[in-house]
């Protein structure tokens, strides 16, 4: 088993936590926390019994960005530093070799389960750029976003000028790039950014319940594929996504899933769904 530094991993029954710890820098991001993470995902990519993750953070924050050494080192070096941790290699989250989720953190896009930033806290710079590409954001009324780029004389980094208008539209997106103001939980709320409001200290928790909501309700592979079609398609022209639905369709219609669903509703009974293996 791999013991983690600044992250702790936890399992309760279909949900899995990863929980960013680093309680008194806000959870700032350094190459060891990104890599610990990645290796996470990977577990819970392979367990069976996990239908997705909570990605949140210890302490007040969610994450505060680059830890300032890191960006120290950067900023001396005028590039991004390539750090890596040989023992924690993983490639999680790109089992189709998509070239599309070959970068941090472009690779949540291809997960193939679920996961979910619970943001209790502080989130900015980075830590905004892994809650903008996980597939749900369940927010603490108190919680704060900050995009943090422009005052430190950068562009819109680590693909959130693509994905960020995806979820709140083009001028949303650039109010929060220009101005880097302070979005409150409200906020990010009402403009589709957050997909639930919660009280303070309670976003960790019903993002755990709804992961196991849909683990006794939907099928896992399902739920991979969903996911593969709204992200795939998301790059794609219409009628070349219908086709790819069709095919994917009558996949699904040849497949035990599909017996055991029509089955489960009439008998009244949960579903007995299969799992989604990973080689």
């Amino acid at each position: 088993m791999t013991t983690y530094e600044q992250i702790i991993y936890e399992v309760d029954g279909p949900a899995a936590t990863i929980t960013m710890n680093r309680p008194d820098t806000l959870n700032a991001m350094t190459s060891r926390l990104q890599a610990e993470i990645r290796h996470a995902l990977d577990a819970s990519e392979r367990n069976e019994d996990i239908i997705g993750t909570v990605l949140t953070g210890a302490g007040r924050g969610f994450c505060s960005g680059v830890d300032m050494n890191d960006l120290g080192a950067m900023s001396a070096a005028g590039k991004t530093l390539g750090n890596t941790y040989e023992h924690l290699a993983a490639d999680p989250g790109n089992p189709d070799k998509d070239p599309n989720y070959m970068f941090s953190p472009l690779y949540l896009l291809g997960l193939r389960k679920p996961i979910i930033a619970a943001v209790n806290g502080a989130c900015a710079g980075l830590g905004f750029s892994y809650a903008t590409f996980c597939d749900m954001r369940f927010v603490d009324r108190n919680a704060k976003f900050v995009s943090s780029f422009a005052p430190r004389g950068l562009i819109a980094e680590h693909g959130t000028s693509w994905m960020l208008p995806r979820i709140v539209g083009p001028s949303h997106a650039l109010d929060i790039f220009w101005s880097s103001r302070r979005v409150e939980g409200e906020e990010a709320y009402h403009m589709g950014y957050a997909n639930r409001l919660c009280e303070p200290g309670e976003s960790v928790q019903e993002a755990q319940e709804y992961l196991k909501m849909i683990a006794g309700t939907s099928a896992p592979i399902s739920i991979m594929m969903m996911k593969k079609q709204v992200y795939k398609h998301l790059m794609s022209d219409l009628g070349e996504s219908m086709v790819e639905d069709k095919q994917w369709m009558d996949e699904s219609l040849a497949e035990d899933d599909f017996k055991e669903g029509v089955a489960s509703f009439v008998e009244r009974r949960p579903p007995n769904f299969a799992r989604v293996k990973v080689d």
